[in-house]
């Protein structure tokens, strides 16, 4: 009996050395958390009438840019004023000049 558990135990040991390593990723474990990806289905949205692109979600906020009607633009994130408003942080491509502040990419729209 000691000869057989010792290759019972051997080859028990053995066979767990070389199956383990094939459950495992080359390399080690992964560490980093894979990136969050949004699903962008709908594509740009449209500005519609009177819409005012502001420095900051205020109502008090200055104006940066009055869009026109049927701009596309794209909707970076989404903010719950106190008072209720809801505002929406957009981004849109720049006009005809845009190092000038009339033609401002990015900010606060009241929906």
């Amino acid at each position: 009996m000691g000869a057989m558990g010792a290759v019972l135990h051997w080859g028990w040991l053995l066979g767990v050395a070389l199956v383990a390593p094939a459950a495992l990723p080359a390399g080690g474990g992964e560490r980093r958390q894979p990136e969050i990806r949004r699903c962008d289905h709908l594509g740009p949205l449209l500005a519609g009438k009177g819409c005012v692109l502001r420095a900051s979600p205020l109502a008090v906020a200055p104006t940066l840019r009055t869009l026109a009607v049927g701009t596309p633009v794209r909707v970076l994130r989404r903010w719950q004023s106190a008072d209720g408003n809801t505002w929406l942080q957009v981004k849109t491509s720049a006009g005809k000049y845009p190092g000038f502040i009339g033609n401002a990419k990015r900010g606060w729209v009241n929906v």
